[in-house]
């Protein structure tokens, strides 16, 4: 089976595009094996555990985009964003980028 021949499909039987679920699920994975060890490290877990932690977050991350992302996907109702929509989403990301900048930085007042 070739890549471009896999669809997943939705609770309703619907094909849906898997790329939006694979850019979340290997960008959480990404960031959460790359900052998650060191990150609990610190707080005085032990490399083991640090991996495990983490890897149980990847677990959720993947459950949670897979929910989002290919079990209720609706295809049908496709459409252009509002501007004010995009606009309003675009705040709150920079809002959460800010504060998990903050939170990865919590173990450097730490110390």
């Amino acid at each position: 089976m070739s890549v471009s021949r896999f669809k997943p499909r939705n609770k309703h039987g619907t094909p849906i595009d898997p790329v939006p679920f694979l850019v979340v699920f290997l960008l959480g994975f990404l960031i959460c094996f790359s900052y998650g060890p060191p990150y609990l490290t610190t707080f005085g877990f032990t490399i083991p555990e640090s991996l495990l932690i983490s890897a149980g977050v990847v677990a959720g991350i993947g459950v949670l985009a897979y929910h989002r992302y290919v079990w209720t996907a609706r295809p049908d109702l496709r459409g252009e964003v509002p501007a004010s929509v995009r606009l309003q989403r675009l705040f709150y990301a920079v809002i959460a980028g800010v504060f998990l900048l903050a939170l990865l930085a919590l173990p450097m007042f730490l110390r």
